[in-house]
């Protein structure tokens, strides 16, 4: 087991290093090349720039029962297509059951952006120590999961 970090702007990359090395999982981050990542504990994947270079290399790279840390939603579903898992960055786990919905919410926001019309969504709240809190509790216990299961994603 090995987990991936589509790590372009990835706020959690620190913690999941630090859950990992709990458990002793290696861990990959993927960048483009607009991004500069250096760790003391995950091997770094600079991908060339490009729409979709990194996640299409993370797909590739990672297998059943590995984990991947991705807001995409995109991503997640491709990950779990490979009996993967796949956590957002605010600690909440990617499913068979949520992914649909998440698709498509992503596609009717996308759809309203195009619109002639003015749409006014909101952006993402400030991160807090508590949404840090949030996504290492859920990387620990989704760990446990993929460590004590069989079933995948």
């Amino acid at each position: 087991m090995r987990i991936y970090i589509d790590a372009d702007a990835c706020p959690v990359v620190k913690i999941t290093e630090q859950v990992a090395r709990k458990y002793a999982l290696p861990v990959t981050l993927l960048c483009d090349t607009n991004h500069i990542l250096t760790s003391d504990y995950s091997e770094v994947r600079v991908i060339g720039a490009g729409a979709d270079a990194v996640d299409l290399a993370l797909i590739n790279l990672c297998q059943a029962g590995d984990i991947v840390v991705t807001q995409d939603y995109g991503v997640a579903a491709m990950a779990l297509g490979k009996k993967a898992y796949a956590i957002h960055q605010n600690g909440w786990r990617y499913t068979a059951e949520n992914i649909d919905r998440l698709l498509m919410e992503r596609h009717m926001a996308k759809k309203a952006r195009r619109s002639k019309k003015k749409v006014h969504l909101k952006g993402p709240a400030k991160r807090t120590e508590a949404d840090n809190e949030k996504f290492a509790d859920g990387l620990a216990r989704l760990l446990e999961v993929a460590r004590n299961s069989d079933e995948l994603a």
